[in-house]
């Protein structure tokens, strides 16, 4: 873990990949969505979503590559969280993928090559196929939780959802029942 064993997690980088859509078919484009909330509100609307075309207010959430076709080689979007530098007052992030899409008609058993890395530093905290939620357009992969020391912990959350990706962003940090 970046920082130490006993300091948590400081700084992550989340990064997607996939394949281009074949010949003759519409880009496929795979986005990266951070939802981040506060602790008076962990389970309400998130206090700010960062996603393509956004950033967080303080720059400590940023999506560094933005990719709409998943051509090139390695991971086609990637996003950084400086957790570390999140204020006090964040308590969680919520971190999930959403297929981008007119319909929902794609699901992630349609994208070929997807895949997900969370990494820390150097060290890979998990790697993920979309395997778990392939008959879904939208899913969490990650949440990040800081605890009363102050101490960033990753937990791995796969939740798939069936939604466009505005509703998946209001829904995605949710801990009870989806609606």
């Amino acid at each position: 873990m970046s920082g130490g064993l006993n300091k948590g997690l400081t700084k992550v980088e989340v990064g997607v990949q996939w394949d281009m859509a074949p010949k003759g078919a519409a880009a496929h484009d795979l986005d990266i969505v951070a939802a981040t909330y506060t602790e008076e509100a962990l389970d309400a609307a998130p206090a700010y979503l960062v996603h393509f075309g956004s950033r967080s207010p303080d720059g400590t959430i940023t999506l560094n590559r933005d990719s709409r076709t998943g051509q090139g080689f390695g991971y086609d979007e990637v996003m950084v969280l400086e957790l570390d530098r999140l204020a006090p007052r964040y308590a969680r992030v919520v971190v999930g993928i959403a297929i981008q899409q007119p319909a929902q008609e794609l699901t992630f058993r349609d994208i070929a090559g997807a895949g997900v890395r969370i990494r820390s530093g150097p060290l890979d905290l998990a790697r993920h196929d979309f395997a778990d939620v392939l008959d879904h357009n939208a899913t969490t992969i990650a949440e990040f939780t800081r605890d009363g020391a102050g101490t960033w912990q990753y937990r791995r959350v796969i939740r798939g959802y069936d939604a466009d990706p505005a509703a998946f962003a209001r829904q995605m940090g949710r801990t009870g029942p989806v609606s």
